[in-house]
Parts: structure tokens; C-alpha cells; sequence
């Protein structure tokens, strides 16, 4: 702490009884609470520091404090609460907009609008491949989540394997998402649509490829092999109950969401990581 601040703090100490009553200390002066945070990530503190210096020059910075962090699909958001000598913000991180606190005084609901606006943003700025992207990853959610309606339903062991049916067309439909003949790489024969195992050891490839990901191959291709058994011996299982269908559903659902997974990251622009600031047309509240 250092030694002005320190002075400071010191005289907002008070007596614990003045003439037989208690007086509340004074607030600890602003300058002085940073030496209270416990866990800051400096580096952090550091980038928001700039962001605010950047977007409010007229104002220095006197205290911030990150107040929460969460996971917005499936991206981290930091909140900090920042004081400087003229006003008080919200800077919201991924990507990193401020919010005065006089015009959002609700942490939560600055974060929902926050969201709302920067998803709007993101669907306007979608080019026609994110988009068509954005609609296949939409329909094979819908389907499974027909296969989860199907599951809740099922009572008989007939209707547990309609579950294992479903688990089937949702791994087809992924085939029919992901699958490209370029893939293949000369020389081989194509796999027919229907060959899901055979299909998904050229999309795995095409989705990880070099020496680095062959630990990411194997399970690619281990989860998607094992899944499409689970699911056809579902689909004739005798005496199929509840548990059965329930696994098949998980399984299913981890296929899908790895090999999403893997084509985004296929397709990530491999570039070192930018300055932290507005997207474009973002402005200050």
C-alpha cells in the first residue's frame, strides 16, 4: 500500500465509542481498495486499465475490480466494476464494450444487453458461409432434440429403440452436414452416404490433420464409431430399457457437439490474439 494511501486510510479510523456511541468509519478512500482484492490477474487488470484509457482519455483510472465471470455460448465474459475520477463503469468483456453506471445500474442486466446487442452485431455481420454454417448446426440440434422428445416418451422397450433409430438419422444427418469429396483424399473410393463409420475417418482427417492431432483423431474417430454401434444395437435391443436410451442420447449428443467442435476450430483464423477493444460500429454507453 503505499504511503499516501496508507495516510489516508488511517484517518478514516474511528473511534469505537465516542461519548457512549458508535461511529461508523468513514469509506475506505478508493485508491486504497486494490489492495483488498484477493486473486488479480494483473495482466487482466492491465488490458481494461488501457481499454478505459483508450475510450475515456480525459479520465484516469482509480480503482477496478472484476465482479463475475461466465461462459455465453460457450464464450468466457468477464465483468469489472471501474471508478475513475469522473464516473463509475461496467466494462464487459469478449468483445469489450463500457457502460456507465449512472445510465446501467444493473450489473445483470447490463451483461443481458450486452449480449443481445453483440449477438445482433455478430448475425448482421454473418457472411453467407457462417450463415448456411449456423443453420446446419440448427438442424441437427433440432434433430436430437427430437430424440430427447422420444426419450422422455418411451415407456416400452420398442419405444427405446425408436431412441436408438433417432441416435442412427441424427449421425447420418452429421455425415450429410460435414462430408465433402474433397475429402477424400486421390486414389480412394468415395464412401456411400450411408457409410458413417467410413465417412467420418475422412472427415477427421480433414478436421485435424498433421502429427499434432493424432491423439484428437483417435478419439474422433473412437467416439464416432462406438456411438454409431451403440445406436444400432439400441435400435434391435430385446429388452431396451431406460438407461439404454439415455446413454445412446448422451453419446450421440458428444458426437455431435465434438465434430461441431473441431470443424469451428478447422475453420479459426490462426492469428495471434489483437488488442481488446470495440468491434466495429460498438459504441460507448
Amino acid at each position: 500500500m503505499t504511503s499516501k494511501a496508507n495516510k489516508r486510510l488511517l484517518q478514516t479510523k474511528a473511534h469505537t465509542k465516542k461519548n457512549g456511541e458508535c461511529v461508523i468509519p468513514a469509506a475506505i478512500p478508493i485508491e486504497a481498495l486494490g489492495e483488498f482484492v484477493l486473486d488479480r490477474d494483473k495482466n487482466e487488470a492491465d488490458q481494461i486499465r488501457s481499454y478505459i484509457e483508450w475510450q475515456a482519455p480525459d479520465e484516469s483510472v482509480r480503482h477496478l475490480e472484476k465482479i463475475s465471470s461466465e461462459s455465453i455460448f460457450g464464450q468466457p465474459m468477464d465483468a469489472w466494476d471501474v471508478r475513475t475520477n469522473k464516473n463509475r463503469w461496467w466494462v464487459i468483456t469478449n468483445p469489450t464494450n463500457l457502460y456507465s453506471q449512472r445510465l446501467f445500474p444493473s450489473l445483470d442486466y447490463t451483461i443481458s444487453f450486452h449480449v443481445g446487442v453483440t449477438t445482433r452485431m455478430a448475425q448482421a455481420e454473418m457472411t453467407d458461409e457462417q450463415e448456411e454454417a449456423h443453420n446446419q448446426i440448427n438442424q441437427l440440434m433440432n434433430r436430437l432434440a427430437g430424440v430427447r422428445v422420444t426419450l422422455f416418451k418411451a415407456k416400452k422397450a420398442e419405444d427405446f429403440q425408436s431412441v436408438g433409430m433417432k441416435c442412427r438419422e441424427c449421425l447420418l444427418l452429421l455425415v450429410k452436414t460435414f462430408a465433402q469429396t474433397q475429402m477424400v483424399p486421390k486414389g480412394q473410393e468415395v464412401p456411400q452416404r450411408g457409410n458413417f463409420i467410413g465417412w467420418c475417418e475422412f472427415i477427421v482427417n480433414y478436421f485435424a490433420p498433421g502429427g499434432s492431432n493424432h491423439q484428437l483423431r483417435s478419439y474422433l474417430k473412437g467416439i464416432s464409431k462406438e456411438t454409431w454401434q451403440l445406436a444400432n444395437w439400441l435400435t434391435h435391443a430385446q429388452h431396451a430399457d431406460s438407461f439404454h436410451g439415455n446413454l445412446a442420447t448422451e453419446a450421440t449428443e458428444n458426437v455431435l457437439l465434438s465434430f461441431i467442435m473441431s470443424s469451428a476450430n478447422h475453420k479459426a483464423p490462426k492469428s495471434k490474439t489483437k488488442r481488446q477493444g470495440r468491434s466495429p460500429g460498438h459504441r460507448r454507453l
